[in-house]
């Protein structure tokens, strides 16, 4: 039995991802809520807030198989309506908090032998999209820390990141709370609609598993053809 370890795996796709890998494999789960877990079976959860030192992340017994940065914002404002903070929360929560997680567990991830990360971009890192200046910066500099781990942690870390246009979660819930909104969404990917967190779970189960030993250091897009593909 693998270790898994999922920073908020209690919402979207981080949930999603909890229920997959905790069919076969001991999970461990780190949020500041602990819900959404009744049922699951060898999962292990842990209160933590990744915005706080580093030294209130809890200490986890033996290897880690892989691990899972789920937190991310969606901050989408004009420029002029952004302020310096709403910068500094973005960098905070989706780049400096998975810093301080892969900091804190990289012995965990090392004794495994061969491991594997997965962190979270934005379609909008790739491809520019309006009012969304504060979260892909926030995402570019995530996509940079993933290249750059992967390799300083070769040849036994992989790392890898999955960047996803808008999916049906949580987090996304505004941008999707009517059915105006919702149509227009799906309109907008050659697929004709938005992603599923369950489908994002599938991608990053791929990523952390061994059919996944040769990739490293790559920036998946789960995307709905929206970054490459344009329809008539």
């Amino acid at each position: 039995m693998k270790t898994y370890l999922i920073v908020g795996g209690t919402s979207g796709i981080g949930l999603e991802t909890t229920k997959l890998l905790s069919q076969n494999n001991r999970v461990v789960v780190l949020s500041r809520e602990n819900k959404n877990l009744d049922g699951l079976s060898y999962v292990e959860f842990h209160s933590a807030d990744v915005v706080k030192s580093v030294d209130e992340l809890p200490q986890i017994d033996g290897s880690i198989d892989g691990l899972v940065y789920c937190p991310g914002t969606i901050n989408l404002k004009p420029l002029k309506s952004l302020k310096i903070e709403d910068f500094q929360n973005d960098f905070e929560i989706n780049l400096l908090g998975a810093v301080k997680v892969i900091n804190k567990y990289f012995n965990n991830l090392k004794s495994a032998g061969k491991s594997s990360i997965v962190l979270f971009s934005t379609v909008a890192v790739q491809t520019g999209m309006q009012y969304h200046a504060s979260i892909a910066s926030a995402k570019g500099a995530v996509e940079g820390l993933t290249r750059t781990l992967a390799a300083e942690f070769a040849p036994n870390i992989r790392v890898n990141c999955i960047a996803p246009s808008i999916t049906n979660t949580p987090l996304a819930e505004k941008l999707l709370n009517n059915e105006a909104k919702l149509k227009a969404s799906e309109d907008r990917h050659p697929l004709k609609r938005i992603g599923d967190a369950k489908e994002i779970a599938e991608t990053v189960a791929f990523l952390l598993s061994d059919s996944a030993s040769f990739i490293t250091g790559q920036i998946i897009k789960v995307d709905g053809g929206i970054s490459s593909v344009k329809t008539l």
